[in-house]
């Protein structure tokens, strides 16, 4: 490191003598969702007597409050850590970087010299036209008035041939251009493929940060720096592909990751391990704080009024004010019971602000239940579901990187909610189309009901069916719903033929749900009354 080097030799001779230069590497880097912990090596070679060991090459983003720094092979001492006014780093060499560059030159050269060919071909061709059309006029000008038949004979026998002749050069050097640059194909998606090589390298030229750490060593020694840190420019996310088969409601969960970095510097073989712990949230329980209520006097809980004093003529009186509580922000609760790391096999290599990385993390199989969900209310169809325990010990994390495959057929992709160990869950697969729903309203009136309660009242009649248009016997769970009151005032009778299998279904107020088998051609009615009295004097909502 040159820079460094001249640096060191306008400070004392005792000083720069001790100090030795070493260059670290990512060895072990640990990614939650979001951040991650990374780990550095540095090996060193130093004499007996004390040194300073030091790393110019730490990403500038390094928070430095969060270096840890362990040394073998020598006694710590201090450390000291600086993110600005660090010397300046030999331009770094890359030779595939390189390479790449120089690939991507020569084919934007060769593409360089195939285009200009093909554009002299079509010069070639403009000109055989621009003769054609000159010929054309030869013969239509006064000129010819005056000539005998011989001479118009020549001049015709002679405006045909460099015609014919002229309009075959055309299409001849049409036909070559197009050759030519269809040739072009393989040298224009080579250069493509060569750029993309290209951008995939990247050449880590951003500032650094830069530690010294002491080390006293009682004879020649070898050893060894370690450095670790926080990041919260990487992370991970969780990609499943859940794939159903529906004959034995087998299901099976492929787990994946996606790995992002923008670090400033490209990781390369380092080993990588996934956890589901979320340092950057909240990872302290809530804050209650005392309830104080009172009660005031109405008339005594007023605005600021002045009133005649005695003394000074004026005297303030402010109204009684409750006491505040401290306002603590509500963060919506996430499942944090149990985290689960994932070490990936052998090392990663990730360049910073490429493209993400998958990373497969196995596969669960899981036994489910299927069932035809049919909401006539919102849908014209019913959907195929799976419901399913997870019975392994390990998380499946929310996503919005969930794709869903039925039979080995792709039926779409949405996201999932967490689904803790030991917790159940229903998941879609996609609509029966065969399965169709109609929901009509057949009757429906309004008005005041009776004289003496002068009240107002409403009555609704709904129509349910759902039609099996498919071969086979399909279990369905048909699910819809009545108003409901939570005032005295409002009555609201409802019934169903035939009744439901569960109210308040899914711990919803008011909603309904009917289970049965529906046989293949076969299909189901339901009949839904409700009606709804309120008094006179109120609006309905």
């Amino acid at each position: 490191m040159r820079a460094l080097a001249c640096l060191l030799i306008l400070t004392p001779a005792a000083l720069w003598a001790e100090d030795i230069p070493i260059n670290s590497q990512v060895a072990a880097v640990t990614l939650y969702p979001q951040g991650g912990s990374i780990v550095r090596e540095a090996r060193f070679s130093a004499p007996a007597g004390q040194h300073r060991l030091i790393l110019a090459d730490l990403p500038e983003s390094t928070p430095l409050a969060s270096v840890r720094v362990s040394v073998d092979g020598a006694t710590m001492g201090g450390v000291a850590l600086r993110n600005d006014y660090v010397p300046p780093r030999d331009d770094e060499t890359d030779a595939a970087l390189d390479a790449a560059r120089a690939q991507v030159e020569q084919l934007e050269e060769a593409l360089r010299t195939g285009e200009a060919g093909v554009a002299r071909i079509e010069l070639e061709q403009q000109a055989a036209q621009s003769r054609v059309a000159f010929l054309e006029q030869l013969g239509q000008g006064e000129s010819v008035a005056g000539m005998d038949a011989a001479a118009l004979r020549d001049l015709a026998a002679m405006i045909g041939e460099e015609t014919l002749a002229a309009r075959q050069a055309a299409l001849d050097a049409g036909l070559r251009a197009d050759a030519a640059d269809r040739a072009l194909k393989d040298l224009r998606d080579d250069l493509a493929k060569a750029r993309e090589a290209l951008r995939a390298l990247v050449p880590q030229d951003t500032p650094r940060a830069m530690l010294a750490v002491s080390v006293d060593a009682e004879a020649a020694t070898e050893g060894r720096v370690t450095v670790s840190y926080t990041i919260d420019k990487a992370g991970w996310q969780p990609v499943y592909d859940l794939k159903l088969a529906r004959a034995d409601g087998a299901l099976s969960i492929q787990r994946g990751a996606f790995i992002h970095q923008s670090t400033g510097e490209n990781w390369s073989d380092v080993a990588l391990s996934l956890s589901t712990l979320r340092p950057s949230e909240q990872t302290t329980p809530g804050e209650i704080w005392p309830w104080l209520r009172r009660i005031y006097d109405p008339e005594a809980i007023r605005p600021k009024t002045l009133m005649r004093g005695a003394a000074d003529g004026m005297v303030e009186f402010d109204a009684p004010m409750a006491e505040a509580a401290p306002m603590v922000q509500e963060a919506q609760a996430r499942f944090d019971g149990l985290s689960v790391s994932y070490d990936t096999p052998g090392t990663v290599s990730v360049a910073s602000g490429a493209d993400r990385l998958r990373i497969a993390l196995g596969t669960l199989d899981i036994e489910a239940e299927t069932v035809a969900r049919a909401v006539p209310l919102m849908d014209d169809r019913a959907f195929l579901m799976a419901a399913f325990t997870n019975e392994s010990d390990e998380v499946i994390l929310p996503t919005g990187e969930a794709r869903f495959y039925l039979d080995g057929r792709y039926t779409g992709q949405r996201a999932i909610e967490l689904i803790p160990a030991g917790g159940e869950a229903e998941l879609s697969f996609g609509p029966i189309d065969g399965l169709r729903l109609s929901r009509v309203v057949e009757q429906r009136s309004e008005g005041e009901r009776g004289v003496i309660t002068r009240s107002n009242g409403q009555q609704e009649r709904v129509r349910i069916e759902v039609e099996n248009l498919t071969g086979e016997t399909w279990p369905l769970r048909l699910l819809d719903r009545v108003p409901y009151s939570e005032q005295d005032a409002l009555e609201i009778d409802w019934s169903a033929d035939p009744a439901p299998d569960t109210t308040d279904a899914e711990d919803k107020r008011g909603v309904l749900a009917w289970s049965f088998d529906l046989a293949a051609g076969q299909s189901r009615a339901i009949t839904l009354d409700y009606s709804l009295q309120w008094p006179k004097d109120q609006i309905l909502q």
